[in-house]
């Protein structure tokens, strides 16, 4: 069994980590639709919510081959850019929640003197934006995400943010395999969170903890 230890840092993932992303996502997964149907774009009924809901985690590029399978890679696009656009609007009219219990978890975790990072296969305005409507972009060090950096999977994110801010020991704690596997590869506690509902069996296998409320985390930190 492992002993954890108090690391100098946290990576987080976003989406069913920390923000509860449906509350956001789906008004503007309808709205995409919608207007790619006006446009001419796309025929038919709007794709199951289960398609993206299911894909949170995955590159972008991978998210729009499972929602659109049989559309051309420039609706793809469109989709894509038309998703973000509702996305901020849904922002600015004050769409979007956290988790119960991020916000005070991870002040906590600050006060602790915990560096704290952001790690998101999403997009660099989505990431941004996000965490600052809620509220919690001060208390993070750093907001890494692959449409900011151009990674092709979370490994290769997650190992630019360790040596760009010298980190020699980390937690990463997500939702997907997408975040145990960075964890691993780079030799970090694992920390799983177990409660937003997207992940598929078997996907958090190889996690050190696992989370049904994010306020556990706490428990898990030792003094020293």
């Amino acid at each position: 069994m492992l002993t954890l230890t108090k690391p100098q840092a946290m990576l987080f993932d976003l989406d069913g980590t920390l923000f509860q992303t449906e509350t956001l996502l789906l008004p503007a997964y309808h709205a995409t639709f919608d207007a790619l149907r006006a446009r001419g774009l796309y025929e038919g009924a709007t794709p199951p919510e289960e398609r993206i809901l299911g894909a949170l985690g995955m590159l972008l590029e991978q998210i729009w081959e499972r929602v659109m399978p049989d559309s051309p890679q420039e609706v793809r696009q469109e989709a894509d850019r038309l998703l973000i656009h509702y996305q901020m609007e849904g922002l600015k009219e004050g769409r979007g929640v956290l988790y119960e219990g991020v916000a005070d978890t991870l002040r906590a975790l600050h006060e602790q003197g915990i560096r704290l990072f952001v790690a998101s296969n999403g997009l660099e305005d989505y990431v941004k934006e996000v965490t600052k409507a809620m509220g919690v972009a001060p208390l993070f060090e750093g907001l890494y995400s692959a449409g900011e950096y151009q990674t092709k999977s979370k490994v290769d994110l997650v190992n630019i943010l360790l040596e760009t801010h010298g980190i020699e020991s980390a937690w990463m704690v997500g939702d997907r395999s997408s975040d145990v596997e960075a964890g691993l590869r780079n030799n970090l506690t694992v920390v799983a969170c177990d409660y937003a509902g997207f992940r598929e069996s078997g996907e958090l296998a190889g996690a050190h903890v696992r989370l049904t409320r994010f306020a556990q985390l706490l428990d898990h930190v030792p003094a020293q």
